[in-house]
């Protein structure tokens, strides 16, 4: 095995990356709801953290242990399940502790705003006998205590559920015994007062801990404190259920149901210190004391969404993000005529899902429609996409609906929704037993007098409403009848549990996916190592593929530029000398969770860029069905290059990767321009649905571009920069960047795709944070030439 100092544990990295959603908790750029929101964020982040990872890793712990199992620790990559949780544990009491102080922060601001949390343990008589009270009269009576002693079993404690434990002496000097009270949740979790011209809240559980006298007596309490159990949710398929001749969708239900009874994982207590109730609640639920994490914050989090819902309502819009919507087109535009015309991309949430949608709509009733597939991975509660599948279904068409019952914590929402497609006379199909169906994929298909004629939608995120409003997606539409076929090929396969093989202009994981992204980072290595500035862009959620991370430190060596936009998991290293020196790591985490995949690879001549629905993620890669494709229309590749030169750009929400494997926020330098590449899409796409060709700009729309101010906090889109490898062949270069006044094709391709002004070549900085890469000037060559070295590196 190589060395492996390019390597970074996923589930550290993991930790790592919620440090960064928890780091906007405390960021005064951001507004104040936005940054308590952030902190709940966090907290259902390490909630799934929990259940998900450290569920996982604690079963394959307790399989190793009993088949007395030794793995040895050779590197970061290959730590038992036992080291990775003995790693892991650190960490997060770390980030807990960093939790509590921003929470403390947070409390200090929401009261110089008017919004302050009630001090329980510092009230005046009158405010004492107001909550005793609202204790009384509004909580007490709804409670259910329990006692658990020698002679009453130890409740089963729900996931995620708070509760009330208390310490009560017994009338035998040596006897102890505990009562739990459950601070159910379907109790109102924040009662809110107005007084004294400030909104004051409380939160129910602390309110049932500071009154705990009334309903135990205060002569026979010990200790109290709150706590709260994390339970493991990775559920497994094929744990015996498969052999069962019984319905897919029921074996779902019944796993669902043995998910709230799997083993706890963890118990956050607070307030500390309550060493007996730990002790007894850690010697019921087998955890050691590493997994108790004693906090001062809140067990829960998540109360801050109504808080903030309330500070919306009675109209605090400056404790918020300026309002944003989704651009929409204009009134007669017609998505469906479109396509027939160029290919589309959407991008989420700056353009809205509501085209895509009407054109669905409109395909249920258009007569020469005659089938609609689609695959189904998470839904929203109320929606209108598969309303549209329905009522199409209802109009005589085929649908093929692929619901993907396996989707994490959204498998019941995707039981319910499969019940109705049913009953509307849809097909629904299941996908594969071996691989989870995690592809964005819609094919409508029409027959006419001629023949038959195809829609094909390929994306990058969900079929969601509302997740299209907050997640950042790339939505790629076409009438191209190749993908047609292919998308059509692909339903066939899916439909009889079978890989697609082949495929040309699709990706479609796990045979064609991983293959074909390699065989293009091989082409940019071939033309790197010929001389000519290679360079890859990839943006996605996350990379632990060992193959990809392999390959990409041979790109690196190779003298290929890398730049990567990773929000999430990231198992490479970057800037590690001699093996991944040239490559730049950087996460976007702001306003909006960036989702979308695009993966560009630049020869050194030309593009090829990709969307896709897979991440660099082992899981996407070799375990799922994914669906990506190459994007060939100049006007969008262009779009889609921009996109990441605004990320590459942005000095607001980018932090970039040192070579620890840290993480730094990028500053803007004295006198730079605030570039917020989130924010910045809106004016990037503003003209996007009314310009027939919105990435050719006029000779007198590049002339009159405006310089940037140093106060805008929007890059100017018109004055798009070119890949960094592309800047450099243009230096470098100087037969392609003065064009012929000719109609040769390849120039013109170039110069589309890679932003090269027909102007005499000059050398110009680079944007940070690229550095520029020295590459020696090649002789010039003819066009013959030229066109023979293109399709050598096509070979």
């Amino acid at each position: 095995m190589s060395d492996d100092t390019i390597f970074i544990n996923r589930e550290l990295s993991w930790l790592d990356f919620n440090r960064r959603v928890l780091a906007l908790g405390k960021d005064k750029n951001v507004p104040l709801a936005e940054r308590v929101k952030f902190l709940a964020i966090y907290g259902s982040n390490l909630d799934e953290f929990f259940m998900v990872r450290v569920g996982s890793l604690q079963e394959r712990a307790n399989l190793e242990q009993e088949q007395g199992k030794k793995v040895k620790r050779e590197n970061k990559t290959n730590m038992s399940a036992a080291e990775q949780l003995t790693a892991i544990m650190p960490k997060t009491a770390q980030l807990q502790e960093e939790c509590d102080k921003y929470y403390a922060k947070a409390l200090e601001a929401l009261a110089e705003c008017g919004w302050r949390k009630v001090d329980l343990d510092h009230l005046s008589k009158e405010d004492e006998h107001f909550w005793k009270k609202y204790f009384q009269t509004e909580l007490f009576p709804i409670l259910s205590p329990q006692i658990v002693d020698n002679r009453h079993p130890f409740p089963f404690l729900r996931n995620k559920e708070i509760y009330l434990g208390v310490l009560l002496k017994e009338k035998h000097p040596a006897g102890q015994s505990l009562g739990i009270i459950p601070i159910s949740s379907q109790m109102e979790r924040m009662y809110v007062v107005k007084k004294d011209g400030e909104t004051q809240f409380a939160l129910t559980e602390e309110l049932v801990l500071h009154f705990a006298a009334s309903i135990f007596g205060k002569e026979t309490i010990q200790e109290k404190c709150l706590f709260r159990v994390t339970r493991n949710a990775d559920i497994d398929v094929k744990e015996g259920m498969m052999d069962h001749d019984i319905d897919y969708r029921e074996i779902m239900t019944e796993l669902l149901k043995r998910r709230r009874k799997l083993a706890a994982v963890r118990l956050q207590i607070t307030p500390a210190p309550a060493p007996e109730v730990e002790r007894l609640l850690c010697n019921r639920l087998l955890l050691t004391h590493k997994r108790v994490f004693e906090q001062k914050s809140p067990l829960d989090l998540s109360f801050f969404y109504k808080l903030t819902g309330r500070m919306e309502a009675e109209g605090r819009q400056e404790l918020f993000y300026p309002a944003a919507r989704p651009m929409l087109p204009p009134p007669d535009y017609d998505l469906a005529a479109e396509v027939q015309k160029h290919d589309v991309l959407l991008s989420y949430p700056y353009q809205s899902i509501r085209p895509f949608i009407a054109m669905l709509k409109k395909a249920a009733h258009d007569p020469e429609v005659i089938s609609i597939k689609m695959t189904l991975y998470r839904m929203a509660r109320e929606s209108q996409i598969v309303q549209a599948l329905m009522e199409a279904a209802e109009n005589g068409k085929e649908v093929v609906a692929l619901v993907e019952l396996r989707a994490r914590f959204d498998e019941q929402n995707n039981i319910d929704w499969s019940k109705q497609l049913e009953s509307a006379g849809c097909t629904v199909i299941y996908g594969f037993d071996d691989y989870k169906v995690h592809s964005k994929l819609t094919l409508i298909t029409k027959k006419s007098k001629e023949s038959y004629s195809y829609i094909t939608q390929i994306g990058t995120g969900n079929y969601n409403e509302k997740t299209s409003e907050l997640y950042t997606d790339y939505s790629f539409i076409t009438a191209d009848h190749g993908i047609g076929e292919e998308a059509s090929n692909v339903f066939q396969n899916l439909a009889v549990q079978k890989l697609t093989e082949e495929s040309d202009r699709m990706l479609v994981a796990p045979l064609r996916f991983k293959s074909v992204l390699l065989e293009e980072m091989d082409r940019v290595i071939a033309a790197a190592r010929m001389g000519r500035p290679a360079s890859m862009i990839l943006k996605n959620n996350s990379i632990s593929d060992r193959d990809i991370i392999l390959k990409l430190q041979e790109a690196s060596c190779a003298g290929v530029r890398i730049d990567m936009i990773v929000r999430g998991i990231c198992c490479v290293r970057a800037g590690v000398p001699g093996k991944t020196e040239n490559l730049h790591i950087r996460s976007l985490v702001g306003r909006y969770l960036e989702h979308g995949r695009i993966y560009s690879f630049f020869d050194g001549a030309h593009t090829r860029i990709y969307i896709a629905s897979g991440d660099f993620l082992t899981r996407n890669t070799e375990c799922r069905v994914e669906v990506g494709v190459r994007v060939e229309d100049p006007v969008l590749v262009r779009k889609l290059t921009d996109i990441l030169q605004l990320q590459l750009r942005d000095n607001v929400n980018a932090r970039e990767m040192r070579p620890d494997g840290s993480y730094q926020k990028v500053k803007p330098a004295e006198g730079e321009a605030l570039v917020n590449g989130q924010m910045g899409m809106y004016e990037l796409l503003r003209n996007d649905w009314t310009q027939p060709e919105p990435w050719r700009l006029s000779a007198a729309a590049q002339e009159k571009q405006p310089e940037p101010s140093a106060e805008a906090e929007k890059p100017e889109p018109a004055k798009t920069e070119a890949a960094p490898a592309a800047k450099q062949a243009e230096a470098s270069h100087p037969e392609s960047a003065a064009a012929p006044e000719s109609g040769d094709r390849f120039d013109q391709l170039e110069q589309m795709v890679n932003h090269k002004k027909r102007t005499e070549p000059q050398l110009a900085p680079a944007a940070k944070p690229i550095k520029p890469v020295v590459v020696e000037t090649p002789a010039p060559r003819s066009r013959l030439k030229r066109i023979l070295d293109f399709f050598r590196l096509r070979r």
